[in-house]
């Protein structure tokens, strides 16, 4: 196991092998598998459990009561909010064993998954995307989206900062974070961000 410079809490489980960034600090009864990928300044909160198969990116929060099963894929800067829901199995049973049929999940650089959502395995979810609080979300979320509802449904666009942008769902637009002064386009139903 490679614990370089990450803070453990004495009730932890790492497994042999995993490996864990400097500066992450891994909570109360959180059990982090052989397999794991954990970089830099990752904070993973009380009973969080982390498979074999996952890489957790540079500087992300993993709030209490998450299980990142294996086949999730969170890049850098990923906030996952208290006792969010992933999934590896699209239609599974006791009876049957499905372990050959995980499919990828990949949350993209700075993505925000709210507490209590659900992410249904097989999905991205792009970069700076915004899911509400108890969504569920079954297909792909564009770049910057907020998706809110059961079922998800895109409702708007947010900015890098976390602000909502004044932007329509699709045609043509433009807006600019209040906090950060960066520019944000709207070409159909893409959005790009320009720094100030």
């Amino acid at each position: 196991m490679q614990r370089s410079r990450a803070e453990i809490h004495p009730s932890a489980i790492v497994d042999e092998g995993a490996e864990i960034g400097a500066g992450s600090r891994v909570w109360h009864f959180v059990h982090v598998c052989g397999g794991a990928r954990i970089g830099r300044d990752v904070s993973l909160g009380q009973n969080v459990f982390v498979g074999n198969r996952v890489v957790i990116g540079d500087d992300c929060k993993v709030q209490n009561n998450v299980s990142v099963y294996d086949n999730v894929t969170l890049e850098a800067g990923v906030f996952c909010g208290p006792s969010m829901v992933f999934t590896n199995v699209h239609n599974p049973r006791a009876l049957v064993e499905r372990k050959d049929e995980f499919r990828d999940t990949l949350v993209r650089e700075g993505a925000t998954l709210g507490a209590n959502c659900t992410i249904v395995c097989g999905v991205t979810i792009g970069c700076f995307a915004f899911v509400g609080a108890g969504a569920v979300i079954s297909r792909d979320v564009p770049d910057f989206a907020l998706v809110v509802g059961v079922p998800g449904r895109q409702v708007g666009w947010m900015s890098r900062h976390g602000e909502r942008l004044d932007l329509p769902l699709e045609g043509e637009g433009e807006a600019i974070c209040p906090h950060t002064g960066d520019r944000y386009r709207l070409d159909r139903r893409t959005v790009t961000c320009h720094p100030a």
